[in-house]
């Protein structure tokens, strides 16, 4: 194989070939993956370079690659790394790969971050009544008035006589006099609205918290409104406890996909896991504040200052039933770890561990979140509700499948 010319396309075919004469179900899918990987290429690469020969490492790598994915394992093994959500993940064997049924599951807690905590309603922004609100309002009124005087004078000088002049004597000079002291009065007038206008220029420049030109009495109105308005507080941060965290998926979208404001504390018994979420978790540039990995058993590592402060329990713990393990796909009961799988007689063993320790580790108002294997949503349903928690409610995935129970814990619990 080595000694002959292998271009993309001849590789391509070959493989879709050969891994579909030993039954698998997308020949061609898994063909492009695993030339993806061996050459660096992405898919669409793959068909506008067709011509182009695979060298002696890349054919090294795509004959092994074959050979595993022949035998059933898992492409997500084989290539290393797998798409869940908006980032990549590193996946090993030892570690149970992300489905997609798991995106749905944070994208419900997601939703209720987003509604619950970190979105809380804002205040409406009022008018505030403000003292010299009234001063304004006679400044109008007497400009009003004095507008009526001019008109009055003016019309008065306008018809008068020569004649009129002299009979009347003074009188008619005290109206010249007053028309006069209207114009000097006019003019001041004018001058003080020429200033007025160049500082209301100026006061475009001046921008609300919107980005908006604030101008004139609305500039002062505005002032006054933040001067009264209480000091900004620090950005909402939600905290999210997972367990069985796996390859880190759950916890490093959350924290990914809502930087800044979610920070996610995560365990897993298997280290093997907690070494492969730590690796996806530098790869994003997540630091340990934002998502801290905690080798234990379920909740055990927790310290007892932290209980009840979690706004979200979430997790994807083992859940498929004892009987029907037997008959899962050979790739995932022969290469996939029972540890991550296997949830006892009816999928809910772990499960009910985890809901007796939600009421402990959450806050009142906060989200208990579980997928489970379809044909147990029922009885978790009926179990959170028999716990006394509230608003319990099952999700269907995108088959139409019962597959995430949610609740909220209403009333939290302190260990004596």
């Amino acid at each position: 194989m080595a000694n002959e010319i292998w271009t993309i396309k001849r590789c391509l075919e070959w493989t879709k070939e050969y891994l579909a004469e030993r039954g698998e179900e997308h020949p061609r899918l898994s063909a492009e993956w695993l030339l993806c990987a061996a050459t660096g290429l992405v898919r669409i690469d793959l068909y506008m370079r067709m011509d182009e020969t695979l060298n002696a490492a890349q054919l090294e790598t795509m004959h092994a690659a074959v050979v595993r994915r022949a035998k059933g394992e898992p492409l997500q093994y084989i290539t290393g790394s797998t798409q869940f959500r908006m980032i990549d993940v590193a996946c090993a064997p030892g570690v149970l790969i992300p489905r997609p049924e798991t995106e749905m599951l944070v994208e419900e807690v997601l939703n209720y971050l987003d509604a619950e905590v970190l979105s809380p309603e804002a205040a409406a922004r009022q008018r505030v009544e403000l003292p010299w609100n009234d001063e304004v309002e006679q400044a109008r009124k007497a400009e009003a008035a004095l507008a009526d005087e001019r008109a009055t004078a003016e019309r008065r000088a306008a018809n008068l006589t020569a004649a009129d002049e002299a009979a009347l004597g003074s009188d008619v000079l005290g109206s010249r006099a007053y028309a006069d002291e209207l114009a000097d009065r006019e003019a001041e007038e004018a001058a003080a609205q020429a200033a007025e206008a160049e500082a209301a220029e100026a006061a475009e420049s001046e921008l609300d918290e919107y980005g908006i030109a604030i101008e004139g009495a609305d500039q002062e109105t505005a002032l006054a409104q933040d001067a009264a308005a209480p000091a900004p507080t620090e950005p909402c941060t939600a905290r999210v406890l997972e367990v069985g965290c796996g390859t880190g998926c759950i916890s490093l979208s959350l924290a990914w996909e809502r930087r800044g404001h979610v920070t996610c504390t995560a365990t897993d018994i298997e280290p093997r896991a907690i070494d492969l979420a730590t690796k996806n978790r530098d790869a994003l540039g997540l630091t340990a504040d934002e998502v801290a990995f905690s080798l234990t058993n379920l909740v055990s590592s927790i310290p007892r200052e932290e209980w009840g402060t979690f706004d979200v329990l979430v997790s994807n713990p083992p859940y498929i039933p004892t009987d029907v393990m037997r008959s899962l796909p050979h790739e995932v009961k022969d290469f996939e770890p029972d540890l991550a799988l296997e949830g006892g007689a009816d999928g809910l063993d772990i499960f009910r561990r985890l809901l007796n320790a939600a009421p402990y580790m959450l806050r009142a108002g906060g989200l208990f979140a579980c997928e489970l294997y379809e044909g147990a949503l029922d009885a978790a349903a009926e179990l959170c509700r028999q716990a006394g928690l509230s608003d319990v409610r099952i999700v269907h995935d995108l088959t139409d499948r019962p597959r995430i129970v949610r609740a909220i814990v209403t009333e939290p619990r302190q260990r004596q």
